[in-house]
């Protein structure tokens, strides 16, 4: 029974994060497409990508550590833990460096190579350069927030995102609504929402006497070498996580303005801002459990964390099972929410279902993933995470020439259904090896 109150204690708070976090984007829809219509649909829709590849950062990275540092800590290695928070603090703010310099300065290039043009590029450009200026708010936001669940901080961790979520609404009403600053309010308003997260990150740590000792980390040979390659070799794969699904909307985004136009990727603008609660509501499971096998992996508690995998697995498919009926009943209504054209409407109705029909199988997928990185099986983790956005290219190119637009929207079921296929072949591989494989 302690081990379901502790399951749940840590998985809930992490849905609930994980949860606001895609709320942001669906946010920023809502208000801008009731003011601007599909024009700034499709702008935030395709623009948001590269937020995301800035939040994902952060996911890596801070899951990265927080991996290291529970399975340390529950081996009795205080020290070494420590340090890899530390670490992970140096990665963070030179990520948030990096970010700020590159894409500012890239950005109409990188929305030109999205396949954006006219209007909708200039609309990108005003967006996502306040949006980078603000690079530091993005990773850190999301960076600490795996380093506070690890540390026994679930339910803060929560908090902090729903300051953040609640500041984003705000602000959004307030810029675009009433202040009609369009594309640039609604960039304005997350990138406020992400810094109150920031901010009530490093409070938690200042508040438990933590310290962080920058330099030392960043000339030391030892943690260059060790600490902040461990924490970049775990951190790929919930990095890849977290930013898969916005590879998933490029490439869409892609095919669609080539075999559909702007209509068409207005329509799965509108489908995005509602299948990605449900893809980050997975990743919530996964890494919501993520402490708990970590630490039953460095206790060597086998019995206890094949048992906390299974009812990961439970809980995803149960969630998944659940989101499938709630969004085929209002499927028609979607559109709607954010302003879209009745014609945009309809065919976001009728195209929905397809995105609904294998999400039990990428349910599978993200816990499966998640286990396996949290057992620092990195290689097999790697592997699920690039596979469906390969496989999904690789379809890319062979369906709209066969089926035209209609091949654009099936390639996305058929590629997590082959990488479910994956999935069940690397479990059985990693199984058969170890008597710590991850449980059928």
């Amino acid at each position: 029974m302690k081990l379901y109150r502790e399951f749940f204690s840590y998985v809930i708070p992490s849905l609930l994060a994980f949860a606001l976090s895609g709320v942001y984007s669906i946010v920023d829809g809502f208000f801008v497409g009731n003011s601007i219509g599909d024009a700034g649909l499709t702008t935030i829709n395709i623009a948001y990508p590269v937020v995301a590849l800035l939040q994902a950062a952060g996911t890596g990275i801070g899951m990265g550590g927080a991996v290291h540092y529970s399975i340390r800590l529950a081996s009795g290695k205080k020290e070494e833990a420590k340090r890899y928070t530390d670490s992970t603090v140096v990665l963070l703010l030179a990520a948030s460096l990096v970010s700020t310099l590159v894409f500012y300065l890239a950005a109409p290039a990188v929305l030109t190579a999205l396949g954006t043009s006219g209007q909708i590029l200039e609309l990108g450009i005003s967006y996502l350069r306040i949006i980078v200026l603000g690079s530091v708010f993005q990773i850190f936001g999301t960076g600490l927030v795996p380093l506070i669940r690890n540390m026994g901080g679930a339910f803060y961790a929560m908090m902090i995102m729903v300051a953040g979520f609640l500041t984003n609404i705000v602000l959004d009403y307030v810029f675009v609504w009433l202040l009609h600053e369009g594309v640039a309010g609604a960039a304005l308003a997350t990138l406020i929402g992400q810094a109150v997260t920031m901010a009530g990150g490093l409070l938690f740590f200042l508040r438990r006497g933590v310290s962080f000792h920058l330099v030392r980390s960043v000339f030391s040979r030892e943690r260059v070498k060790g600490l902040l390659t461990g924490i970049l070799k775990i951190g790929l794969s919930p990095f890849g996580i977290t930013f898969s699904p916005n590879i998933t909307i490029i490439l869409m985004n892609r095919f669609l303005m080539d075999y559909g136009g702007e209509k068409a990727a207005a329509c799965y603008a509108c489908i995005v801002y509602v299948i990605v609660i449900v893809y980050l509501l997975l990743q919530g499971v996964g890494d919501g459990c993520q402490p708990l096998i970590s630490r039953y992996y460095g206790e060597n508690h086998l019995k206890n964390m094949k048992k906390v995998c299974s009812l990961a697995y439970i809980s995803g498919v149960c969630i998944a099972a659940a989101c499938m009926v709630l969004i085929f009943l209002g499927r028609y209504q979607i559109g709607g929410l954010f302003g879209a054209s009745d014609l945009v409407r309809a065919e976001a109705g009728q195209v929905l279902p397809r995105f609904l029909v294998s999400l039990i199988f990428l349910a599978l997928v993200r816990v499966t993933t998640s286990a396996f990185y949290a057992t620092e099986k990195t290689l097999l983790s790697y592997i699920l995470v690039y596979a469906e956005p390969v496989f999904l290219f690789l379809l890319l190119l062979l369906l709209p020439r066969m089926a035209g637009l209609s091949g654009v929207w099936l390639s996305i079921p058929l590629a997590q259904s082959l990488t479910f296929v994956t999935a069940l072949v690397c479990r059985l591989w990693a199984s058969s090896r170890s008597s710590s494989g991850i449980p059928g």
